[in-house]
């Protein structure tokens, strides 16, 4: 078993930043893929971004990029999700995901563990 919690949420104007964190615990933290994904009001889940078990591997969903970034220190068990120039349109509740597959995964279905949420609120 693997317990995420996420924490760093929270409203911020349009075109600030916010950055997400994500702690892990239990098993071998490095044995993981890590993910995050968000769900807006009345829509569904969606892939954000994804670092492989290394952190030499990203992905990130179109409208992510150049604005988002993913990192982790797997010493520490933590996954990041640095967000800059945020629009209202990322408002969500943003969700931290692990998966055994190690490599960079943008499937909902390719992950194992998911943590609680944390909300993100961008106002105009």
């Amino acid at each position: 078993q693997v317990q995420l919690v996420e924490s760093g949420g929270g409203s911020v104007q349009a075109g600030g930043s916010l950055r997400l964190s994500c702690a892990a615990s239990g098993r071998t933290f490095s044995n993981y893929a890590m993910g995050w994904f968000r769900q807006a009001p009345g829509k569904e889940r969606e892939f954000v971004a994804a670092i492989n078990w290394s952190g030499g591997s990203t992905s990130y969903t179109d409208s992510g990029k150049g604005r988002f970034t993913i990192s982790r220190d797997n010493a520490k068990n933590m996954v990041y999700l640095q967000m800059n120039s945020l629009k209202p349109e990322d408002t969500a509740v943003y969700y931290c995901a692990a998966s055994t597959r190690i490599r960079v995964q943008a499937a909902q279905g390719a992950y194992d563990y998911w943590g609680q949420g944390t909300q993100v609120t961008v106002s105009s």
